[in-house]
């Protein structure tokens, strides 16, 4: 029902056009009219500036060469104004480097003078085709804000919905939490909503990534040291689970810790106090700790690499990040986020992905997971000249993962059998990827139910439906 309502303000829309050829004025204000537009004029780019701040119009038509203040000038201003309407410019004098410029300078279309009355009205329909798709664009980003998002995490997938769940659970409890996935996952967004979600979040969270810092300094920077501990220590100095007193902390790849300090670890979380090198006093302390790691700790556990009763200490409360390419349903709404919130930081303007673009993001593995889909999405506004990224503003590597594999050492150059191979690996993925779900199949392909189901036959892939 909105979308009618929506469609009809659109084909009534409110239109202003700035030319100073007066039968051009009234030639557009008849011919609009007639298709139901409510049509106001003006004469040059500061006439138009004016009505333009004075009233709502969904589109301008705006001519480039005027007097007064031309067509370039008033794009400027028009910018500056931060107004909605979508501008398109017309001129008898057009090349493409004019149109280029006006593009860049925020008009949505170009048309040249002199123009049939279906040209204008083709390029009036496009416009609001993009209006309406950015009005939905809004309203989708809105309702996924408020149903898919938590703590600044994104997911739709039953996966993350049953962590945000878990987080809410559990955030207020000072119980130990094991946070484990794939590099890449998200584990300290999982750490930051847990704390930020708690009475502790006034408090402070500290981070320590137990693998970046040396092993001699670790016991120093974990714990503290008193003044005269060792050589350089010139002044006492605060570990962080002092730092922490009172809130959380968060110890990033604990699978790293040297079997010495996981032993006094150990100790801090039976006792909740610490001592620090040099002093002979003990500190008691009231944290919230949270671990994570990359590594398969019970395996370690086995192997010796990891002491069994530190584990069992931390591991009271586990949550397991699944990979992105198990959650392929959040993909859509990650893109969106990152293309959001990066073109937000880069003052870039982005509307989404071309449907090639989509495909491949949609279907690659992300081994590096949500971190490098995130950084594709920032690379690829950086490289796109347009408001739509395109497959060519993807890394190659992505434009070659689709079908490297499938032309790689064939000497058969038939363009029509190589795009069966393609079809038919394209497929096999998408139903690998769901599970064999192949309703979920047809959505990520992007083709219909029916479809997918004559191309499984044709190619040789029926199989149990899991639908």
């Amino acid at each position: 029902m909105e979308d009618e309502q929506g469609s009809g303000a659109m084909e009534r829309g409110r239109i202003l056009v700035i030319d100073d050829e007066e039968n051009m004025r009234h030639m557009l204000a008849v011919l609009l009219e007639k298709e139901g537009y409510q049509v106001e004029t003006a004469a040059n780019g500061a006439a138009g500036l004016e009505l333009a701040q004075a009233n709502s119009y969904d589109i301008i038509l705006c001519d480039l060469k005027m007097p007064v203040m031309d067509g370039m000038a008033f794009l400027q201003k028009f910018q500056e104004t931060q107004l909605e309407s979508t501008v398109i410019v017309m001129s008898a004098y057009g090349t493409l480097d004019t149109a280029i410029e006006a593009m860049k300078s925020g008009a949505y279309d170009y048309v040249s003078k002199p123009f049939k009355p279906d040209e204008i009205l083709l390029a009036l329909k496009k416009a609001e085709e993009r209006e309406r798709l950015r009005k939905e664009n809004r309203l989708l980003q809105q309702s996924m804000r408020q149903r898919y998002s938590f703590a600044q995490m994104i997911g739709r997938s039953s996966a993350m919905q049953d962590i945000f769940s878990t987080i809410e659970k559990v955030a207020e409890y000072k119980t130990t939490v094991l946070i484990t996935g794939e590099s890449g996952t998200g584990k300290e967004l999982i750490a930051r909503a847990i704390h930020c979600n708690s009475s502790r979040a006034d408090k402070p969270l500290v981070t320590v990534n137990c693998a970046a810092i040396p092993e001699t300094l670790l016991e120093s920077e974990l714990f503290g040291h008193k003044k005269g501990a060792f050589t350089d220590a010139i002044r006492d100095k605060t570990g962080f689970f002092q730092e922490a007193h009172g809130g959380s902390i968060f110890l990033d790849e604990i699978g790293e810790l040297p079997r010495q300090l996981q032993v006094k670890l150990l100790r801090v979380l039976q006792e909740e106090e610490i001592k620090r090198l040099g002093d002979t006093q003990s500190i008691k302390i009231d944290i919230r700790v949270m671990a994570a790691t990359t590594k398969d700790l019970a395996r370690e556990v086995e192997a010796g690499g990891f002491r069994d009763d530190l584990y069992y200490r931390i591991n009271v409360l586990h949550i397991a990040l699944p990979p992105l390419r198990q959650r392929f349903e959040d993909i859509p709404l990650l893109i969106r986020h990152f293309i959001d919130k990066t073109g937000k930081r880069l003052g870039l303007e982005i509307d989404g992905l071309s449907p090639a673009a989509g495909r491949v993001l949609q279907l690659y593995s992300w081994p590096g997971n949500v971190r490098e889909l995130e950084n594709v999405i920032e690379r690829a506004i950086v490289m796109t000249n347009g408001r739509t990224i395109e497959l060519e503003d993807l890394p190659p590597y992505l434009q070659q993962a689709q079908t490297s594999e499938i032309l790689a050492g064939d000497d058969n150059l038939s363009i029509k059998k190589a795009s069966r191979r393609l079809e038919r690996s394209l497929i096999s993925r998408a139903l690998e990827k769901t599970g064999g779900n192949r309703t979920q199949a047809a959505k990520i392909l992007e083709i219909s139910h029916p479809a997918l189901l004559y191309k499984m036959k044709a190619f040789g892939l029926a199989g149990p439906s899991k639908d």
